[in-house]
């Protein structure tokens, strides 16, 4: 599942691919937001000093004790920065040493100053609004409470546009990877996959290129929609090879809509999971990554591979996000799925113990210490 051997494979893999990783290129979107992370006071002790509450399941206590009489909850700011699926793909994959051109909502007309070191590091462009989260971090997961009114204004009208058909169908057309993220918050997002098929994807030239797709949390969609954009996904396939990467939440949610038997929460019952979603749609791979570990159906077969678990991470908000392009950097360099699974998986754990994305050099001095 995670050896040494695989590891130090995995290195030597990334080490002789410098020159080639710089030489990579991703057009990724297409959504937008300002996240601020916070802390929920559990005691607070002085003006400076407080205990944090540490579970969701106490602060799901201590609200539901409020029930009929009300409560206050404290919140306290540990950071502000660029949030989104897609601008936090976007900035691990620039880390990685990836070219990235970026499209989505991060401030129109002008750039919100939170995105001004990503567009330093990419080829930024901005068509609407962000959104706004603000994200309850706890040692065993996050509350993600959005506000997603300007969300409305990522659609395919705007896209052409404020960025242009010509310059889409060209940036899909230069690029290694493509990445389309947040289907859930974008609710015109099946929209805009359906206009690219039908007036993007007939002009896309040469050998196929890595398509990577999430739905990011589809609990609140409804079952024809998601059944809608599963189509849709599958339907990319005959342009791109096409990944769909899925938490372990979205991968019985995505289990349940195709009728699938999820009542196995086991790693091996993940992965057989894996495999039947992988089958009735007919892509490239198929990837779920819980907190411990991580799991991938490809073309290779299936693998799960052991991360870098630990129990008091720095930051969680974009673990999955940076998962997601170490994922997509192995299969850019051609690794096998349980190698590109290590670099994912090597990818967010280096990430939620710093605080900060990785560079591929980064990956390999972990591969080759690993922690205890």
């Amino acid at each position: 599942m995670n050896t040494n051997e695989l590891r130090e494979q995995t290195a030597v893999k990334l080490e002789a691919s410098a020159a080639q990783i710089t030489s990579l290129s991703a057009f990724i979107g297409l959504d937008g937001f300002v996240d601020e992370i916070l802390h929920v006071v559990d005691k607070r002790e002085d003006a400076e000093k407080y205990t944090r509450l540490p579970t969701i399941s106490g602060f799901a206590e201590r609200l539901a004790g409020a029930a009929g009489r009300s409560t206050n909850v404290e919140l306290v700011s540990q950071l502000t920065k660029l949030g989104g699926n897609g601008p936090i793909m976007g900035n691990a994959l620039a880390s990685l040493g990836l070219g990235v051109t970026y499209v989505g909502n991060l401030g129109y007309p002008n750039l919100h100053p939170v995105f001004a070191d990503f567009a330093k590091r990419a080829e930024v462009h901005t068509i609407a609004e962000p959104g706004y989260t603000d994200a309850l971090e706890f040692e065993d997961g996050k509350i993600m409470l959005g506000k997603h009114q300007s969300l409305k204004q990522v659609n395919w009208e705007n896209l052409k546009a404020r960025f242009g058909l010509e310059k889409f169908t060209a940036k899909v057309n230069s690029v290694n990877l493509v990445g389309f993220v947040n289907w859930t918050m974008l609710t015109y997002m099946s929209d805009i996959w359906s206009a690219i098929l039908k007036e993007v994807c007939p002009a896309v030239k040469g050998p196929k290129r890595k398509l990577f797709l999430d739905l990011a949390d589809p609990e609140k969609r409804t079952k024809a929609d998601i059944t809608r954009a599963l189509g849709l996904i599958s339907e990319f396939q005959k342009t791109f090879d096409v990944v769909l990467g899925l938490n372990e939440k979205e991968s019985q949610e995505i289990g349940q809509n195709l009728g699938l038997n999820t009542s196995n929460r086991t790693p091996e019952g993940l992965k057989a999971l894996c495999g039947e979603i992988h089958w009735h749609l007919k892509i490239d791979s198929v990837v779920v990554h819980p907190t411990a570990f991580a799991l991938a159906s490809g073309p290779d077969g299936s693998s799960l591979v052991q991360g870098p678990f630990t129990p008091k991470p720095k930051i969680t908000t974009g673990a999955g996000d940076h998962f997601n392009s170490g994922f997509c950097l192995g299969k850019l360099l051609g690794c096998s799925t349980e190698q590109s699974l290590l670099i994912g998986v090597a990818t967010s754990g280096f990430y939620v113990r710093t605080a900060q994305s990785p560079s591929a050099s980064d990956l390999v001095q972990l591969l080759r210490n690993w922690p205890a």
